[in-house]
């Protein structure tokens, strides 16, 4: 029996509906204010229609326009809940913010973070590029799958622009 559209939902029916996992939802909950589900006694939580359009706004600015968590921050701070879940309804139009988009590599690739050599010192070898790759397989049977759904690699690529970012600040900081 499907459910009406003004029904709660509980997590791992957002999260079914969302396409990413129970975690990643009580995780947007610590970086997001704006996400509060009712809770019932015993923790359970019941995510609102307007909840739910507001993860959907938050999950398309993260994994399909390539925001950090701190510009999802920022767009919910200058433009409201209401904006983003605009956004994740397809009614609003996602606007570029300056200096927020200039460093995300292109999709599938990690940029590499910039090395900073002092004068003397061995420059350190960089690590090898990660990449996503999503390239079909064909099976013997003359089916093509691919080894991630689209959802997860678009989390991969966010978690690797976190991680480029993080080292950007980390590597000026670490002895050579």
């Amino acid at each position: 029996m499907e459910k009406s559209p003004d029904a709660f939902r509980t997590i791992s029916e957002a999260a079914e509906e969302l396409d990413v996992p129970q975690h990643v939802l009580r995780f947007w909950e610590t970086r997001f204010s704006q996400i509060k589900p009712m809770k019932r006694a015993g923790g359970r939580r019941y995510y609102r229609p307007s909840d739910i359009e507001l993860l959907k706004g938050i999950r398309s600015l993260l994994y399909k326009e390539g925001y950090t968590i701190r510009g999802v921050q920022k767009i919910l701070k200058d433009d409201g809940a209401a904006h983003v879940a605009g956004v994740g309804r397809g009614e609003i139009e996602p606007r570029k913010r300056e200096g927020e988009m200039a460093s995300a590599p292109p999709p599938g690739m990690a940029k590499a973070a910039p090395r900073v050599v002092k004068p003397g010192a061995q420059p350190v070898v960089a690590e090898p590029q990660l990449a996503l790759s999503l390239q079909p397989a064909e099976t013997g049977d003359g089916k093509v799958v691919t080894s991630l759904s689209e959802s997860h690699a678009d989390m991969l690529r966010a978690a690797l622009r976190d991680l480029g970012d993080a080292r950007k600040i980390l590597d000026p900081a670490l002895p050579r």
